[in-house]
């Protein structure tokens, strides 16, 4: 537990929940360190991790968050961190769960932890058509790889060094989630799940809406399958 800990937190257009994720994580989880990521945000999220003294780190160009968090790998692996942790900037996940994640990494060799809202279903649990969409990728997964995640796009994930090296190097560029998880499976890393409880999004507007649902769906599949085709 005296490996060095780092929070990635991506954050593009995020300037009315930043403070609140760092603070939370300064309050519930002080033996990490975090670093934001900010995506080229066209609102006063730059201008918030400035003024109020935050680690960040800026992007010159708007990267999605496959690139953001990337990033925050690459930012790890430099330092010589040895467990890093997605948190999304949006209020939606809870610092208080990480030294749990942490433990959880450590106690059971995994390679990642995620934290999962559907294994005690308590919290918000996302809407009807996204929770057909996580059902859809958990069956798909499973199919693939005979290994039950029953939450594939938890954007609360914590990784340990060899993971950490692999992201830096390769990493998917939009809705990175499920197929990031299909990476390390097919690696034959071991994937474990916490039970979590995340809020719903009080801020800022999500990224996966409308028409862009379909090309999600339909995206993620066929970079999964391709995924899993990679020797």
């Amino acid at each position: 537990m005296e490996n060095r800990k780092l929070v990635i937190i991506p954050a593009f257009n995020e300037s009315g929940s930043i403070l609140k994720a760092v603070e939370d994580i300064r309050e519930h989880a002080p033996d990490f360190d975090y670093v934001v990521i900010n995506d080229c945000s066209t609102d006063d999220t730059l201008a918030l991790c400035q003024k109020q003294g935050l680690n960040y780190v800026n992007l010159p160009v708007n990267l999605g968050i496959g690139g953001a968090v990337q990033t925050g790998y690459l930012y790890g692996c430099q330092y010589g961190y040895e467990v890093a942790v997605q948190f999304d900037g949006d209020g939606q996940h809870d610092a208080a769960y990480l030294g749990m994640m942490a433990r959880t990494l450590l106690e059971t060799k995994s390679d990642m932890v995620i934290g999962s809202r559907f294994i005690e279903k308590e919290g918000f649990q996302s809407s009807g058509i996204r929770r057909i969409g996580i059902r859809y990728f958990s069956g798909l997964l499973w199919v693939l790889t005979g290994k039950r995640v029953t939450d594939p796009t938890s954007g609360m994930r914590m990784v340990n060094r060899e993971v950490m090296q692999i992201y830096a190097e390769n990493y998917p560029k939009d809705y990175p989630e499920p197929e990031s998880v299909m990476a390390i499976l097919r690696m034959g890393k071991k994937v474990t799940e916490v039970p979590v409880v995340m809020k719903k999004r009080k801020e800022g507007i999500s990224s996966i809406g409308g028409v862009k649902s379909i090309y999600y769906m339909i995206k993620v599949t066929l970079a999964i399958l391709m995924e899993r085709l990679r020797r």
